[in-house]
């Protein structure tokens, strides 16, 4: 085993996995419910960017769904980022799980 080859693998993969890191910081992925009537964008920090709600989707006799769109939408949202943060880190890594990265 070449161990000048091994450290320089372990330092790509150390680079590359950084780089991953920032770009997944910058991602976004946008979550609906209510056919589009709530939108939610989630960044790659797992944040919630913004929540838009169509006034059509407001009704003061029926706040139960609306509630209940909000957080599918939102949660439509963390799941696409963190879907996309994992196939990123594993692309990063060649698909090697490292403990405590995700």
């Amino acid at each position: 085993m070449d161990m000048k080859k091994m450290m320089k693998q372990a330092q790509k993969m150390q680079r590359d996995l950084a780089l991953a890191q920032e770009e997944i910081k910058t991602m976004t992925f946008e979550g609906t419910a209510g056919g589009g009537m709530v939108k939610a964008v989630a960044m790659g920090d797992m944040s919630i960017q913004s929540v838009t709600i169509d006034p059509d989707a407001v009704d003061p006799e029926d706040v139960d769904m609306l509630q209940d769109m909000v957080c599918a939408a939102v949660n439509e949202a963390l799941r696409g980022v963190s879907n996309m943060s994992t196939e990123r880190l594993n692309a990063a890594t060649g698909g090697m799980n490292i403990p405590g990265l995700m």
